[in-house]
């Protein structure tokens, strides 16, 4: 009977040991489509439905800068607004940013390592759609501490140094240069799609406002026309 027992004991032990493993994905139900493994940066547009949530996982490392600009391009349906929520969550689900605009930007310095998610949330419209414009990624802002700057003095006098110091102030800045790039064309594309948006608002609304001039014309030509046909002439007799 005590045999039967312990073996009963260390089979449940192994059976938990099994099942409550580290787990080597964020969240078991995500797809690979969702998930961005930690490249320098991403842009892409996206179209959310009405009162729809959309959300995203990008890996970031501890000390790494992590930045995300997004702009709503266009909005379609009943009971327009351009406003879009935007939460930025750590690994834990702390919420460290929040942004409630048609555009934004978010910038932080990530204190964990791990996926951090993305929501994009169209709540404000129940009935119209939007298409939004991302752009999200990391990079390393290279400040350091005085001890570390003091070293940097030191080897200043090797050529080398000079040269890798150099190179990497001018990848930072064209890396900056690239994300200001970025978001001039969202603001580009953005008031592009809004010319569109008037342009069609217009050219339906001056249709339907000429159909409504030519019709009530009509029918006013008709109303006077029959204010003239009297019975007495109607009912004179023929030659």
């Amino acid at each position: 009977m005590l045999c039967g027992t312990s073996s009963f004991f260390l089979a449940f032990w192994f059976w938990g040991l099994s099942h409550c493993g580290p787990q080597t994905r964020p969240h078991p139900n995500i797809t690979d489509q969702e998930l961005f493994w930690g490249a320098d940066q991403y842009d892409f547009s996206v179209v959310l439905p009405a009162a729809a949530t959309e959300c995203f996982w990008h890996f970031a490392h501890h000390r790494e800068r992590f930045y995300l600009n997004f702009m709503v391009q266009w909005v379609t349906g009943v009971g327009l607004d351009r406003h879009l929520s935007v939460t930025v969550n750590a690994p834990s689900s702390l919420l460290l940013s929040t942004v409630d605009d048609a555009k934004g930007q978010i910038n932080f310095e990530v204190e964990e390592t791990g996926f951090h998610q993305m929501c994009l949330s169209n709540f404000h419209n129940h009935f119209s759609m939007m298409q939004v414009f991302l752009s999200f990624g990391v990079y390393y802002d290279n400040n350091q501490d005085k001890g570390k700057k003091d070293m940097e003095e030191e080897k200043l006098n090797n050529t080398l140094s000079i040269i890798q110091i150099a190179t990497n102030r001018v990848e930072r800045n064209v890396f900056h240069m690239f994300r200001y790039y970025s978001f001039g064309r969202m603001r580009k594309s953005t008031d592009y799609f809004l010319l569109q948006s008037n342009t069609r608002y217009i050219t339906w609304w001056s249709m339907a406002l000429s159909l409504l001039i030519v019709t009530s014309g009509f029918l006013q030509l008709l109303f006077l026309k029959s204010l003239f046909v009297s019975k007495a002439e109607n009912e004179k007799p023929r030659c």
